[in-house]
């Protein structure tokens, strides 16, 4: 019975620690929000102004290193 004890130990051991992997949230949002901005937000792609709010916030991802050099010279490859 002794072999058994440090198995189930591992298994509640494991079980606690991954069950707290996935339930908390963000700490703090505000340093994304710096990064992408606000300016999204209401654009839809249909004028001039909502492309300059869809660039400002591909700049801030770029910028950010949320995309790759890749990623981002593509963005506008079609205009």
């Amino acid at each position: 019975m002794r072999r058994h004890i440090p198995r189930a130990m591992l298994a509640l051991t494991l079980t606690l620690v991954l069950t707290g992997c996935g339930t908390s949230g963000p700490a703090n949002v505000e340093g994304l929000r710096r990064v992408v901005g606000t300016d999204l937000v209401g654009a839809r792609g249909a004028t001039p102004a909502d492309q300059r709010k869809i660039d400002r916030t591909v700049v801030g991802l770029c910028a950010g290193g949320v995309w790759t050099n890749a990623e981002c010279a593509r963005h506008g490859e079609g205009r």
